[in-house]
C-alpha cells in the first residue's frame, strides 16, 4: 500500500493550523483548479469527529464523487479522514500537528491502495503518486499561505 508523507513548517499556533487543516472551505479554495466542492455532509466550516463530506470534483480528466469520514479526533495534535466511498480501494489521511518554537509542524501521511491490481499499481507508479503528492502540496501551501497572514479569519469563525 502505497504510503506519502509530507511534513511542513508553519510559523502559526497550532489550534489555528489544525482548524485550517479541517476547513471545507480552505479545502474548496486550494482545490478550485479542479472544480471541487462539498455537496453533501457537512459541505461548510470545520469537520469534526464522526462527520462526513462528499467531494465532486474533476480529476485526471473525469468527474469524481469522494466521500469521507473524520474517523479519530485528538484536538489540537490531528485527526483521520477515511474513504467511505469512492475510486480507491482505500485512503486514509493521517494529520498530525506538532507544536515547535515559532510554529507548528504539520506532517501529512496519506495511505492508500488502487483497485485493478497490476494495472492499478502501474497506473499508480506512473502517474497517480505524483498527482496526489501535488495535491497535498497544493493544499499545505494554501494553508500556510492563510495561516501565516490574515486571511485565516475568513476560515475560522
Amino acid at each position: 500500500m502505497p504510503t506519502i508523507h509530507l511534513t511542513v513548517f508553519i510559523k502559526a499556533p497550532i489550534e489555528r493550523v489544525f482548524d485550517l487543516a479541517r476547513s471545507i472551505d480552505l479545502h474548496r479554495k486550494s482545490m478550485a483548479h479542479t472544480g471541487e466542492e462539498a455537496v453533501a455532509g457537512t459541505t461548510m466550516g470545520l469537520i469534526g469527529l464522526n462527520e462526513t463530506v462528499t467531494w465532486k470534483a474533476k480529476h485526471l480528466g473525469k468527474q469524481r464523487v469522494f466521500k469521507s469520514k473524520i474517523t479519530s479526533f485528538q484536538k489540537p495534535s490531528g485527526f483521520v479522514d477515511e474513504m467511505m466511498d469512492g475510486d480507491f480501494k482505500s485512503f486514509r489521511h493521517e494529520h498530525h500537528f506538532k507544536e515547535v518554537d515559532n510554529g507548528t509542524l504539520m506532517i501529512d501521511f496519506l495511505h492508500y491502495e488502487m483497485p485493478y491490481g497490476a494495472l492499478g499499481k502501474l497506473v499508480d507508479r506512473l502517474y497517480l503518486n505524483k498527482y496526489l503528492i501535488r495535491l497535498l502540496e497544493t493544499r499545505n501551501e494554501a494553508l500556510k499561505q492563510s495561516a501565516e497572514t490574515d486571511k485565516w479569519k475568513q476560515f475560522i469563525k
